[in-house]
């Protein structure tokens, strides 16, 4: 990008248009548009959780990092036809599951979002997350993207979930499963 902002309020959007990377201009409610909102608020909601005393600091590292990537994400979305993201990206987050996965018991039953504010943040951005990967598949019904985009999303939520099992451990606090009304426990 060779031209950075320097003015923020450029009321070239008063009309419901914004620009794309590329110069062209969209409705600010087209499918691309949303997505692009959508990985932003995640990304923000990201930021929301590295704020919290507590958090894990290998959890706090990989979320920094995923901030990196969601930015190159929305960048893709940005630039129709540009790529960023690749399977490496991918396969990152699917060895950082693995390594988290290693650590924590088998799961008994569903669980609930909560335990400590921690998890119950990180359980946020993972339905932020789902709702962008959401966007992303409606907009690849009218135009193409990246596969690995796709993918991305995919495998962030699973590791946002698994992320929030992790800081619950960190801070001392049980995962909280949903009663099962036909068992009337946990099991």
């Amino acid at each position: 990008m060779a031209n950075r902002l320097s003015v923020i309020a450029t009321r070239t959007g008063d009309d419901g248009t914004t620009g794309l990377g590329d110069g062209s201009r969209v409705p600010k409610d087209s499918a691309r548009v949303a997505a692009l909102g959508d990985v932003d608020e995640l990304n923000s909601a990201l930021g929301v959780v590295l704020t919290e005393a507590g958090l894990d600091a290998e959890v706090a590292t990989d979320l920094c990092t995923t901030q990196h990537e969601l930015f190159d994400l929305g960048a893709e979305l940005c630039v129709p036809g540009y790529a960023r993201l690749g399977d490496h990206h991918v396969a990152r987050l699917d060895a950082r599951l693995a390594h988290y996965n290693a650590g924590l018991p088998a799961l008994r039953e569903f669980i609930l979002p909560g335990g400590s504010r921690p998890a119950a943040l990180l359980h946020q951005a993972r339905t932020i997350c789902r709702r962008a990967e959401r966007s992303v598949v409606a907009l690849q019904r009218s135009e193409a993207v990246n596969p690995p985009v796709l993918q991305y999303l995919n495998r962030l939520s699973d590791l946002l979930f698994v992320m929030a099992r992790v800081a619950n451990r960190a801070m001392d606090a049980a995962d909280v499963y949903w009663r099962n009304p036909k068992t009337g426990g946990e099991d």
